[in-house]
């Protein structure tokens, strides 16, 4: 069967939905937390994603919104709202369908079933290669190219340049850089994160002392732009 991941921050909900999905033969992941829901999904690549609108962190919109650049997997938004306006907000973050709560577990499952049908007869291929800015990305290999030419990349600034580029438009603090690449028990501080960000701007960019893709926002982070 398929492998689905629940993310929804209401633990009776997400436990009732995850134990029917199993009694179906589904291999079920869940989560309760939207950042934590981008790294389940990169991890396991679920064939099918049930995401909740409102979740502590990072919202279930801006998680769809990232999803979508990296997945073909089908995603069903739960929320309580069910206005026409937040629907098709919803639809427009790269949703492929909208359940409003509550709603009969049997129109759910019917739902997902329905979904994952049609995932199978499109079989879309896994998104395994990030491109952008005449980079190419293969993470699988772990191999970097720049206009055809290879670049040599160490271990971290591979996964910083994989991480800036997943998110590409959007700000991503020093702080949250130095957790999802280095992780939650390292010790360093967050000079580590624009001692390798200055490294790779010297292997990516054309003049690094005036980068264009990796901007630096003042006081926060850093931004991948697209760009060319």
């Amino acid at each position: 069967m398929s492998k689905i991941m629940v993310v929804e921050d209401d633990l009776t909900l997400q436990e009732t939905i995850a134990y029917n999905l199993e009694n179906e033969g589904h291999t079920v992941f869940t989560t309760a937390d939207g950042s934590l829901a981008l790294e389940t999904a990169r991890e396991h690549a679920p064939d099918l994603i049930v995401l909740d609108v409102m979740l502590p962190g990072l919202d279930g919109l801006s998680v769809c919104r990232i999803l979508r650049k990296e997945t073909t997997a089908p995603i069903i938004l739960l929320t309580a709202r069910s206005g026409e306006m937040d629907k098709i907000i919803g639809l427009d973050a790269g949703a492929d369908d909208y359940i409003t709560k509550p709603f009969s577990l049997g129109e759910f499952l019917a739902r997902i079933r329905a979904a994952l049908r049609r995932q199978q007869r499109e079989r879309p291929y896994p998104v395994n290669h990030l491109e952008a800015a005449g980079l190419r990305v293969d993470i699988i290999g772990r191999r970097v190219q720049k206009n055809g030419r290879a670049l040599s990349l160490s271990h971290k600034e591979f996964d910083l340049l994989v991480m800036l580029m997943r998110n590409a438009g959007a700000v991503l603090s020093r702080d949250l850089l130095l957790t999802k690449v280095w992780g939650y028990d390292y010790v360093g501080g967050t000079r580590t994160v624009d001692v390798h960000i200055r490294w790779l701007r010297e292997k990516i960019e054309t003049t690094p002392a005036t980068p264009r893709f990796i901007q630096t926002i003042r006081g926060i982070g850093y931004r991948f732009e697209e760009a060319s």
